[in-house]
């Protein structure tokens, strides 16, 4: 089971997420971006930076660096993720599809957000795809497993 990261600064960035950037002392620099399909965050100045796959403290250097590289003497970047990627939830819920995620959030908290079990439900036996991981490995897990953006949350339906 995936522990959720234990500081934003751990945090891998990914297509949808939102962020807010800002370059001490140029506030023309900072803003709030979007993490775009193709993986970059567009940017004044500096054009588009790689985003996805990276943590929050690498996109930052990413950001520094190329700000330092002929625009900014020693540039103080900082970066925080303003809104998550969606969560996924499928199978036997009232109401599947896609929420909001929300710091903390465990599975049945995203059971609770779809509307709860349908009666067919097998509730010992979800599992999850967790976006972090590169071989996209179902995985049975527990209700209180940690949920985290962009994951995948299927529950089955059981058989009698």
């Amino acid at each position: 089971m995936k522990i959720p990261p234990s500081s934003a600064q751990e945090y891998v960035l990914g297509t949808g997420d939102r962020i807010r950037l800002t370059v001490y002392g140029e506030d023309d620099l900072s803003g709030d971006y979007e993490v775009s399909s193709t993986g970059v965050v567009a940017l004044p100045l500096i054009g588009d930076v790689h985003a996805a796959k990276l943590t929050v403290r690498d996109f930052e250097e990413s950001v520094k660096n190329k700000l330092a590289a002929g625009y900014l003497r020693d540039p103080r970047v900082s970066v925080q993720v303003s809104n998550y990627r969606p969560f996924f939830i499928l199978g036997e819920v009232s109401k599947p599809g896609n929420y909001a995620y929300v710091n903390g959030m465990t599975v049945l908290n995203g059971v609770a957000m779809a509307g709860g079990y349908t009666y067919r439900a097998d509730s010992g036996g979800i599992t999850i795809v967790h976006a972090s991981d590169p071989s996209k490995t179902e995985q049975r897990v527990p209700e209180d497993a940690a949920v985290m953006p962009g994951d995948i949350i299927r529950v089955p339906e059981r058989f009698f």
